[in-house]
């Protein structure tokens, strides 16, 4: 059997769904007084009268009054206690449940721990089954309630507890919350990883099977598909946003396995439950094919803008335009550098750090509010909790929590349009997240016990969300060989060195976007 930790909270021990335990409340406030009450979650006195009326099936009058003696405080339970198990709990096996070992002076051995102020429970509890339970085997088993998960089969009682003196054989079982014997899932910490922790279902992804195909012949999915380097990486029908419908307890429990902005690993379940609840559903995942209306074989093109400086005196800004959608990130300065950047926005990409930083730092520099216009769509890349405390202002339209970036504007509704709508807010999938890092971005840093300090950049996210919504995609002011002739931002004033944090692995990215070039997958912009 598996001790519980002393340490663990009293509220997240399992619990067995009786009817003598639907008043138990949290047992390590200090005020339980007994093993029976935090046992059976009613007082002493409650419990002298159930069990008066509840074993009337005793025939040995003087054992059963030495069984219903008060038991106040539990300094001693010298006799062996008859309590009857509900009807629910048919074809009980006999187990033995341990105490921890902060109770002195225990000779019971019990996996339920009591409240700290038990002192001593010498005894072993038996509890009678009731008249229902027919025909139950010397031994039986404990069998789970419905919530609990991976219960061991083989939780059995080594010691065989025997009732003292009965005319007739009493069948016997200790009485464990909600199931024998098992022992709390652990709440999984990255802190408890010395790189990071890898899943038999680390590379299973949602995938979407209900949007429309490109009709582009040349389209980023077609290359894609007929590269010996991309054929089983990419994955053209991925679940790229999420809403709603795709939040349940089952999806929480996979997606804990991973760290934000992977999955749920250490955020506030109530918290992310209530954020997820609010986005409203998206009719589809390739909404830029969903908004095509052309009957004819179209391409749809993208030009993605990063912040780079290799865009200062580029003149670039009218081919950016030229396309289809225009993608920026973050800090996407476009007063004063119109003709290296463009003027154009369709999808302005950031998480809630990268947004409200970026109008604090650059707004002597003319980026004094995000992109704004009917046509804008947002694209939001949930870091952690922040970010959630962040969306959930957004969407209640309050103000922001004390501590989670109010230092930055107490209403993030104020950062947009009056007549702002989450029609146009696009939340991205953990998955999604997961699946870029996984595939193309999967950094050495991850195998270095600092490894929950890396992520991909925001822009290494919004140009690979592109390329799974677009069918050609050309990409702007992202990192290339030469980089360190620019100045790290196209719209520093002096210039700065590019400097590489541990957080993110620009060598990487570089190759990245260059392969994908050379592939011919995506245009990269490069400078001779």
């Amino acid at each position: 059997f598996r001790q519980l930790s002393i340490f663990q909270r009293a509220p997240d021990m399992l619990q067995m769904d009786t009817q003598e335990q639907q008043g138990l409340n949290n047992s390590d406030n200090g005020k339980s007084r007994s093993f029976l009450k935090v046992t059976l979650g009613r007082d002493i006195t409650k419990l002298k009268q159930d069990m008066v009326e509840r074993t009337p099936r005793w025939e040995e009058k003087e054992e059963q009054k030495k069984m219903m003696k008060p038991v106040a405080r539990v300094e001693e339970a010298k006799e062996n206690m008859a309590v009857k198990l509900p009807p629910r709990l048919e074809g009980i096996k006999k187990t033995t449940v341990k105490t921890a070992p902060t109770v002195q002076g225990n000779k019971a051995k019990t996996a339920v721990r009591p409240a700290s102020g038990v002192e001593e429970a010498k005894e072993k509890t038996i509890v009678k089954q009731l008249p229902r339970v027919e025909e139950a085997k010397e031994k039986t088993t404990v069998k789970p309630t419905s919530g609990v998960k991976g219960a061991r089969e083989n939780n059995r009682s080594k010691d065989q507890i025997k009732p003292k003196e009965p005319s007739a054989p009493v069948k016997t079982v200790t009485s464990v919350p909600r199931a024998a014997a098992v022992t709390e899932k652990k709440k999984l910490r990255a802190a408890d990883f010395k790189s990071e922790p890898r899943w038999d279902f680390e590379d299973k992804y949602l995938l979407d099977n209900s949007s429309p195909p490109s009709t582009c012949s040349e389209s980023v999915k077609a290359k894609a598909a007929k590269s010996d380097w991309l054929r089983d990486l990419f994955l053209p029908n991925i679940m790229l946003f999420t809403d709603k419908r795709y939040f349940s307890d089952s999806e929480w429990d996979r997606l804990e396995h991973f760290a934000p902005p992977y999955g749920f690993m250490e955020l506030n379940y109530s918290l992310v439950k209530e954020v997820m609840s609010l986005l409203p559903p998206k009719p589809h995942q390739q909404l830029l094919l969903a908004d095509s209306n052309s009957s004819t074989p179209t391409c749809i093109s993208c030009a993605v803008v990063g912040n780079g400086g290799i865009l200062n005196n580029s003149g670039m800004g009218q081919e950016i335009d030229s396309h289809d959608y225009v993608f920026r990130v973050s800090g996407a300065v476009i007063k004063g550098y119109e003709k290296d950047v463009g003027t154009k926005t369709s999808f302005y990409g950031f998480t809630a750090f990268s947004l409200v930083s970026s109008l604090q730092i650059l707004g002597h520099r003319g980026f004094s509010h995000i992109p704004r216009g009917k046509h804008v769509r947002y694209i939001h890349f949930l870091e952690g909790t922040r970010d959630y405390e962040w969306l959930k202002a957004l969407l209640l339209n309050k103000n922001i929590r004390k501590g989670f970036l109010d230092e930055y504007g107490q209403k993030p509704r104020e950062r947009f349009d009056e007549d702002f709508t989450m029609d146009k807010y696009l939340v991205v999938h953990p998955d999604f997240l997961r699946y870029m890092k996984n595939r193309f971005l999967k950094s050495e840093t991850l195998e270095k016990p600092y490894w929950r300090l890396y992520r991909p950049t925001t822009g290494a996210f919004l140009l690979l969300t592109a390329l799974h919504l677009c069918d050609q995609v050309s990409a702007y002011g992202y990192i290339t060989e030469g980089h360190e002739k620019y100045s790290d931002h196209y719209y520093d004033k002096d210039w700065k060195r590019l400097i590489f944090y541990t957080n993110h692995d620009f060598n990487l990215e570089k190759r990245v976007w260059k392969k994908l070039h050379d592939e011919n997958i995506m245009k990269l912009y490069q400078r001779s």
